[in-house]
């Protein structure tokens, strides 16, 4: 077979399950080239959050976390259940903080730190940590990259210049509310005025992750091709050995001598397959997903026999379309006190607070058995406005114009004149909100129990007594239309607990492996924490690449002369 390059490894996708495998790889005396379809490195990854919810790490236990790995199993147990094997929940458990320790004993770049506060989405549920397990990459000065960050996706959310983690933006989030609030705006202000002063470029979050990825492959010589395309797999007696892609149009074969790993991502961006797997109504302008991600390796990985699973689910991300088509993902904003989600008809029918997928599949409940649900409305009040960052703008700042121009704000002096704009029955959310009004004044969410959970309360206010409940009572009042939006799907080619992609009857595909969305996710139906996107892609590319580094081929056995 004639090929027009030849590597040990080949890795499809340049988010952080693709670098992470050709930097395993590489890091394992293996030859490896990562492809990326884009001319931009990073993929979803890039813009996320960047944390890594990976239990029993050896981070979170540095910073006196109690975790174990018993504690891990039982959540995991309590979340995903049996939707996933239990060798595959155990292999994740186990190889992640294996991953982890890997990275940092052979990199001088991959350094986390604890995403302190930062809870399990469940953490009442056995198992779970309020105080959380999720971990996040340290802040990293992009001038570091050289050229190399010239052609790294970047976050397209504005933050006014300033650079924060996770645990920075909780803090910020309540500038108006806490003395911690005022003190970490104090800390992103010198932070920024910094970078000014000597020049750097700090980024954190999705950005960090990726470009401490990036840098390290290319120390370790790794390669990575932009703008080249997957195409489809070559095969030799049902075995991978390498697969078609197109560059500079051009088709060329790559040989993968010890396996091919597909860490691309789903098919968010491919409005066939969304109609034709997940729930309706769905639309591609929902996601917030890059948008290369079209679901390029599933027929091919079908037609040599792989198997499918989760093709109905996506990790939801409640969303806001702004003026220019692009999803506003909401994750704080539903946890701020004087505010309701309602449906078509006034009527909320979820706790606004519950960790993202959660609400997006319950609006696919509701919207299956009302037909009311998609869109929905989110209703806050002028106290929520002032005191909180709400779509990305800061406490006190108006909602721009465009989006009053567009429909996408609504806005009004009175609840019953919020709802004639809304075009809901007015009668209907007057009666909404004052029910609402009086679960605040009492403390308690009796319809849906918002502000019950520790997860709820971290995006909270916690000068309240429920952090999460406050009067809707201050006009003006203002509405803005939600969707169903996604992070990117969740359902793909089925692997083993070696990360290896799995036929009908349990069998391997030889030489092929698979970690990324385009893989049927090892948490099942349910999203345990921050970062259980991240955290299982770069576990499983670890775990196919040493698959790979331990697997010797019959051929490459010597022969022993007797």
């Amino acid at each position: 077979m004639k090929w027009d390059a030849s590597y040990d490894v080949v890795v499809v996708g340049s988010g952080a399950a693709g670098l992470t495998a050709g930097l395993t790889a590489k890091l394992q005396g293996l030859k490896s080239l990562v492809i990326e379809k884009t001319d931009r490195y990073g993929g979803a990854s890039a813009i996320s959050g960047g944390a890594l919810w990976i239990p029993n790490n050896h981070v979170i236990k540095g910073a006196g976390v109690p975790d174990t790995h018993e504690l891990a199993r039982q959540y995991l147990d309590s979340t995903v259940g049996d939707r996933v094997p239990e060798a595959l929940k155990e292999a994740y458990i186990t190889r992640g903080p294996e991953m982890l320790r890997f990275l940092y004993n052979k990199t001088k770049h991959m350094r986390f730190q604890y995403a302190k506060g930062y809870s399990d989405y469940y953490p009442e549920k056995p198992g779970g940590l309020s105080q959380g397990r999720s971990i996040e990459p340290l802040i990293f000065d992009l001038t570091k990259m050289g050229s190399l960050a010239h052609t790294m996706r970047r976050a397209t959310l504005s933050t006014k210049g300033f650079t924060m983690n996770s645990y920075e933006f909780h803090k910020v989030n309540m500038i108006t509310r806490t003395l911690k609030g005022k003190t970490t705006a104090l800390k992103l202000g010198m932070r920024l005025v910094k970078s000014k002063v000597t020049k750097s470029e700090p980024v954190a979050l999705g950005e960090a992750l990726v470009a401490r990825l990036r840098l390290s492959l290319a120390e370790a010589n790794g390669e990575l091709w932009l703008s080249t395309a997957f195409k489809d797999f070559m095969m030799d007696k049902g075995r991978v050995m390498g697969i078609i892609v197109e560059r500079d149009g051009q088709e060329l074969r790559i040989e993968a001598k010890k396996g091919v790993v597909l860490s691309s991502g789903g098919f968010s961006h491919n409005q066939a397959l969304r109609e034709q797997y997940l729930p309706s109504p769905t639309n591609a302008a929902w996601t917030s997903s890059p948008e290369g991600q079209t679901g390029d390796v599933i027929e091919p990985g079908v037609k040599i026999g792989a198997t499918l699973d989760l093709m109905d689910k996506v990790w939801g991300a409640p969303s806001v379309i702004d003026p220019q088509g692009q999803p506003f993902f909401l994750v704080a904003d539903r946890g701020v006190p004087n505010m309701i989600v309602v449906d078509s008809a006034g009527q909320r029918f979820v706790n606004e607070a519950a960790p993202y997928h959660e609400f997006v599949d319950t609006m696919y409940e509701h919207q299956k058995t009302t037909q009311q649900a998609v869109p929905s409305w989110i209703v806050i009040d002028a106290s929520a406005k002032s005191r909180y960052i709400f779509t990305g703008l800061f406490p006190g700042q108006a909602f721009p114009k465009s989006w009053f121009d567009h429909g996408i704000v609504k806005s009004a002096e009175s609840i019953e004149e919020l709802a004639r704009k809304m075009d809901v029955l007015p009668e209907s959310l007057i009666e909404t909100v004052n029910r609402f009004n009086d679960f605040a004044r009492n403390g308690h969410d009796d319809d849906f129990y918002r502000g019950d959970s520790a997860y709820d309360n971290s995006n909270g206010d916690p000068t309240l007594p429920n952090p999460n409940l406050a009067e809707i009572k201050k006009a003006p009042f203002y509405a803005l239309r939600i969707y169903p939006g996604d992070i990117g799907t969740k359902g793909g080619l089925v692997v083993d607990e070696h990360a290896r992609v799995i036929k009908a009857d349990g069998e391997p595909i030889e030489g092929l492996y698979a970690s990324g969305n385009c893989s049927a996710s090892i948490m099942g139906e349910t999203y345990p924490g921050p970062g259980a996107t991240i955290g299982p892609g770069m576990t499983l590319s670890f775990v196919a690449t040493t698959h790979m580094a331990n697997t010797v081929k019959k051929e490459e056995v010597p022969l022993v002369k007797i």
